[in-house]
């Protein structure tokens, strides 16, 4: 896990190890293990590299590393199965001279190409050199959890981990307002029809699962999809007892890949069913001893205190809290706005943040994370009415019993004369919502008029979703994982720490949306495969909960702080001087939200002009 930098050009006024350092400068926090730098012989191309030190600590494992006289790479995150791929390289008369899966990325580079993607198992981004060809070669992992920025003016090609180090070698930093007016709107963190795009003009991001060559001599880019999924294949003669062999076999050597570390290893854990099953399978694996990290809100009605200690006691493992508050929130949300770059949609994030700040303090390097789950094995109760639509085109008797079912266990999710009407016309549903959606984002009244009528472009997107696999497909590729997959990549970075994430291996993935929707959603539950997978190994009741919806401190009680309004009442006032916002929003009553509410807009604004300032 590191920090990643790099410059091409023909301009020699632009590369030098000086520029290079400012980039690794302000990825410091990324890499405490040591920097390194690398210009070629020609000096049209120079990469910097933060480290930290995961696998193969030696000096062997640093960064730039070079290859065969040919390659050099810079690489920010792990694969996973680096060691099955080295020794297939070494059956076809490959050498390796470090333990480094750095390394063995830049022999299956040479070996198979671009193929080489399609081996590995990881989180990652990455760039090589190839001397011989004068091109890069960069590429980000299946589901985005690594990150990769660009910038390309016609004379440099310039690429880091962030977007601060960009900035620091004179970038523009100008913003995109197109995506706040529908970050303030919608709570839109991406634009679901462009990935390239940030909130910051002219810096594109690399895509989850693509790869892009820029070859210099022509200064051309080329961006390529190297991954996807068959949403229309489903195995539906299936059995239960055969989907529950082939998810245990698979999510347990997931877990046992990602133990894979020469530093210390822990968990996060939150209370809820997806962390408590990374840790189940760790016990399981019997990987040894492993600390536990928490955020705990005694008092607040959704505080997971007791399912943590009733977890953590049946394991027999440390656990460690923080119970982070208001006083720390207005303390530190420049700081974690400076990490987060980008806007971000709740206190979750805030919280998060305190978790990988305790594991460091207690010289935990690696946490293992439950994220992911809840997009690939429909755990949002939103996903409850895409189900039942598809039920009622498909089997009334099974929507029946699946509505009597999950309202007996408490699931408050509605079913009514629109969901019907959804179901019998999906296009036109969407042609409505997103109709709908749009006008009201063009009657903003908190946003300013002129602001409207110049950047009022709406990115709402709700696409013909006829079935429940569809919307998980979209959620996890499209718009909503590597959203998350960001906030976690940044408050853990903070920290120097690295986070894996068990439940996006490809291959895990891949077989569950092979599988039909009875095996996300069946007899009220949502998740129904991994809580029958993991029901006798979970503490009991644990597996079947129904109350748990996602990782959430007290948002609203902190937004009641006085300190915090005031606080929220000078944000407002940059994002009015900025021609965002209305003057007299200055006299609306701050209205405070829980952390998942759909019309957060207080806490956006907040979070807006942090960026701005």
């Amino acid at each position: 896990m590191c920090g990643i930098a790099g410059i091409i050009t023909h301009n020699a006024d632009l590369l030098s190890v000086t520029r290079l350092k400012k980039m690794t400068g302000a990825l410091a926090h990324r890499g405490p293990d040591g920097d390194g730098h690398w210009i070629n012989a020609n000096n049209t191309t120079g990469f910097g590299h933060r480290r930290l030190a995961i696998i193969d600590l030696a000096p062997t494992g640093a960064q730039p590393m070079h290859y065969g006289n040919r390659y050099t790479i810079i690489h920010n995150g792990e694969i996973y199965n680096y060691l099955e791929i080295r020794e297939l390289l070494q059956q076809k008369g490959y050498q390796f001279f470090s333990q480094s899966d750095t390394e063995v990325i830049m022999a299956a580079y040479d070996h198979y190409k671009s193929d080489c993607l399609q081996y590995f198992d990881g989180m990652f981004a990455f760039a090589i050199w190839d001397q011989q060809e004068q091109t890069l070669f960069a590429a980000r992992d299946r589901f985005g959890e690594k990150p990769f920025y660009y910038y390309f003016d016609g004379d440099q090609f310039v690429f880091a981990s962030e977007m601060k180090a960009l900035w620091a070698i004179g970038i523009e930093k100008q913003i995109n307002e197109k995506m706040f007016f529908n970050y303030f709107t919608l709570g839109y963190t991406q634009n679901p029809a462009n990935a390239e795009e940030t909130f910051y003009t002219g810096i594109n991001k690399l895509p989850a699962r693509s790869f892009i060559r820029y070859h210099l001599p022509e200064r051309r880019i080329t961006r390529s999809l190297y991954w996807n999924i068959d949403v229309d294949f489903v195995d539906e003669a299936i059995t239960d007892q055969k989907a529950i062999a082939q998810f245990t076999e698979l999510f347990n050597q997931s877990v046992q890949r990602r133990l894979r570390s020469d530093v210390p290893v822990g968990t996060s854990l939150s209370g809820g069913l997806d962390s408590s099953c990374v840790l189940a399978a760790i016990k399981d694996i019997g990987a040894g001893k492993y600390k536990t990290f928490s955020a705990i809100f005694p008092g607040f009605k959704n505080d997971e205190s007791g399912a943590i200690n009733c977890t953590t006691a049946h394991f027999a493992v440390q656990n460690y809290t923080v119970q982070p508050n208001a006083g720390q929130l207005i303390g530190d949300l420049e700081k974690i706005c400076y990490h987060q770059e980008e806007p971000f949609q709740s206190a979750s994030v805030i919280a998060q943040y305190y978790v990988y700040e305790l594991a460091r303090q207690h010289q935990v390097t690696v946490l293992l994370d439950g994220q992911g789950a809840d997009e690939i094995l429909a755990g949002y109760h939103k996903y409850y009415h895409w189900y039942w639509q598809q039920l009622f085109r498909e089997n009334k008797g099974t929507l029946h019993h699946e509505l009597n079912t999950a309202h007996s266990l408490g699931i408050k999710e509605s079913w009514g004369i629109k969901n019907k009407l959804a179901a019998a016309m999906p296009s036109y549903a969407g042609w409505y919502l997103r109709r709908q959606r749009t006008r009201q984002q063009l009657k903003a009244h908190d946003l300013s008029a002129t602001f409207i009528k110049t950047y009022g472009e709406s990115y709402y997107d709700i696409a013909h979703f006829d079935e429940l696999n569809n919307v998980l497909y979209y959620n996890t590729f499209v718009n909503g994982l590597e959203e998350l997959l960001r906030y976690a990549d940044r408050n853990s970075m903070a920290h120097g720490t690295e986070v894996r994430l068990p439940f996006l291996n490809h291959e895990l993935v891949k077989l569950l949306f092979s599988l039909p929707a009875r095996f996300k959603i069946r007899d009220g539950y949502t998740k129904w495969l991994l809580r029958k997978s993991m029901e006798a190994k979970l503490p009991k009741g644990l597996s079947w909960r129904t109350d748990k919806i996602g990782f959430e401190p007290p948002q609203q009680q902190w937004m009641n702080d006085k300190r915090l309004q005031e606080y929220i009442h000078e944000s407002k006032k940059i994002l009015v001087k900025q021609g965002m916002l209305k003057a007299r929003v200055l006299q609306k009553k701050i209205q405070p939200q829980e952390a998942h509410a759909a019309d957060n807009y207080d806490w956006r604004y907040l979070v807006a002009a942090q960026l701005l300032r």
